[in-house]
């Protein structure tokens, strides 16, 4: 069987990675997939401790489900936001898009 361990290093990994990417890419849309990443990162640690941790259940499977179905409409109107910029300014560099600046 495999240790708890494992799977929290591995959850910090893919959440270091993610993190790394929304603060250094200036695409959106890898900016967008960091972010995905970062939360399946958390599902991977609210999986392993509702499976492993001292006190089993299935609290920690449905929080996942709760949370790929905000990441799934999190990417809808993030999308839909990335293609009204798109249209407007031609980019989607990250930098270009000052909209809220003085």
């Amino acid at each position: 069987m495999v240790h708890i361990t494992f799977f929290l290093a591995l959850a910090a990994i893919l959440f270091c990675i993610g993190l790394y990417g929304v603060l250094t890419r200036r695409h959106l849309v890898i900016v967008l997939v960091c972010v995905e990443l970062m939360l399946m990162a958390v599902s991977i640690n609210l999986i392993a401790f509702s499976a492993i941790g001292p006190s089993a259940g299935i609290e920690g499977q449905v929080f996942t489900l709760f949370i790929i179905s905000v990441a799934a409409a999190e990417v809808a109107v993030g999308l839909a936001i990335l293609i009204a910029l798109y249209r407007n300014r031609e980019s989607i560099d990250v930098i270009k898009h000052d909209l809220l600046r003085w």
